[in-house]
């Protein structure tokens, strides 16, 4: 994941989003994998939390130490004119991490009322730091000479899935496929010079075999020993069959070597120890990529296969001291907007060195909850339909078809309702009940084949007590 300091929202045309996933996504064929994706289709809003001893000076999780002249590596603060010595001081964070505020059970708490029914953990960063008991290298959360070792809460990532799991949210481990720590992805013989392996795999097949083995290893610590997982979310696309590079796409080019890691030999380990396992191995369009992740992205028009937007709640991934959250009508409109289009919203919030999250993210999250309890019916299991949205209204239909949903987004001024509003739902069913959710009054309506013109009495106008987006449901 890039560090985004001023977050712009792109609206992709489709066109470009089918360019680079739609034409190459595969379908599962596994029947527990189709049943389960259907079932994480339906859940639409979920956290996303990138965690590591970062945290504690506040950097962009591991990027600093990629050795790329990029906007987002850049390494700052006292030990930043040296690449070696950075290094050195970046990994030394671990004799110093030491989150004793951590808590699972209170962000279980919070995500819960904000409405979110999915969790996505990252177990191990591009910078090969696991926050999870590995028995493959010491460069782990629970090794000695990392202060919170000494905590019973030391292994982060199954304390984070046994809260969540209680819940009863899907449980996604995150798992970066590069190992920026690995002698055997970074090898010392050679210095780093780009994201990718250091060295020919072709070359030295010794060395990358030790690699795969490593990585298949640490997966199948987390498919075997941290209860059921449903979702193994896999980043760092760039470990690919030099085959499945694709040029147009402008960070794919960097790839010069073939970093196949044998996604089907971990695929058949992982799903006999997670039978149904969704598998998202990003960028990678094939068999392994059950739903595609725009970042930072919304597609204009709905895609036609399953996707989610993975975006930052604050500018950055990791935490960031000061980050500038976006508003709760920022993220539910984001939401609508990405529910419309028939995708999922991952949303990421980042710990603090201390193991919690910074207190305007729970603000964030209990705002968000409120307008779940009134509007969630248009959001949860419901499906794109057309015309999409018109104007500042966003639509969707129940699973059924019966019910329609239109979401009449609030301006910078807040939500002001017209005397009268027009949906035009493209569905010339008639409509049997027009209601606005979160308020009991009766409302006059007028259908001419696919518009349906809604009469608002003033108390509703500008009294609603409605915020961010109102929503009307129409029954036919």
């Amino acid at each position: 994941m890039k560090n985004i300091f001023t977050i712009l929202i792109v609206l992709l045309l489709g066109s470009a989003v089918k360019a680079q996933h739609h034409e190459a996504y595969i379908p599962p064929t596994d029947p527990a994998v189709k049943q389960k994706l259907s079932q994480w289709q339906d859940l639409k809003f979920g956290l996303f939390m990138h965690w590591g001893p970062y945290s504690e000076w506040g950097v962009v999780e591991s990027w600093s130490l990629c050795p790329e002249d990029e906007g987002w590596t850049q390494r700052k603060g006292p030990y930043s004119a040296d690449y070696y010595t950075y290094k050195k001081a970046y990994e030394n964070l671990q004799t110093t991490f030491n989150p004793t505020r951590f808590d699972p059970d209170k962000w279980v708490k919070a995500a819960k009322d904000a409405g979110m029914k999915y969790v996505v953990f990252t177990t191990k960063h591009h910078d090969g730091f696991c926050m999870f008991d590995t028995k493959q290298t010491d460069y782990k959360i629970t090794r000695p000479k990392t202060p919170f070792s000494a905590n019973p809460k030391s292994n982060v990532a199954n304390e984070i899935f046994s809260a969540f799991r209680k819940e009863n949210f899907m449980i996604g481990a995150y798992f970066s496929k590069p190992d920026w720590h690995s002698p055997d992805y970074w090898w010392p013989y050679f210095p780093p010079k780009d994201r990718n392996v250091n060295y020919d795999p072709a070359k030295h097949p010794d060395k990358w075999q030790k690699f795969k083995d490593f990585t298949y290893n640490q997966i199948q610590e987390l498919m075997t020993g941290y209860g059921k997982i449903d979702i193994l979310w896999m980043d760092g696309g760039w470990v690919r069959p030099l085959s499945t590079v694709d040029t147009t796409v402008d960070w794919q080019r960097g790839i010069k070597v073939n970093q196949d890691i044998d996604m089907p030999r971990i695929a058949k380990m992982a799903r006999a120890a997670q039978p149904g396992l969704i598998m998202v191995d990003r960028t990678v369009t094939g068999p392994y990529e059950n739903y595609t992740t725009p970042e930072q992205q919304i597609p204009a028009e709905p895609i036609d296969h399953p996707w989610e937007t993975c975006m930052t709640m604050g500018n950055s991934w990791s935490y960031v001291p000061g980050d500038k959250y976006k508003s709760p009508q920022q993220i539910v409109q984001l939401l609508v907007k990405i529910v419309s289009r028939g995708g999922n919203l991952l949303m990421n919030i980042g710990p603090g060195p201390d193991g919690d999250w910074d207190p305007e993210a729970y603000k964030r999250l209990a705002d968000i909850g409120k307008w779940i309890k009134i509007n969630g019916e248009g959001i949860y299991s419901s499906k794109s339909v057309a015309p999409y949205s018109d104007g500042n209204i966003f639509f969707t239909q129940s699973a059924d078809g019966r019910r329609e949903y239109a979401f009449v987004l609030a301006g910078e001024n807040g939500l002001v309702l017209p005397h009268v509003i027009s949906l035009k739902t493209a569905n010339s069913q008639k409509v049997k009940q027009v209601r606005l959710l979160g308020s009991t009054q009766k409302l006059r309506w007028k259908q001419d084949g696919g518009t349906v013109a809604v009469t608002l009495p003033a108390s509703l106008q500008n009294g609603s007590g409605l915020q961010y987006a109102a929503t009307f449901k129409l029954t036919y």
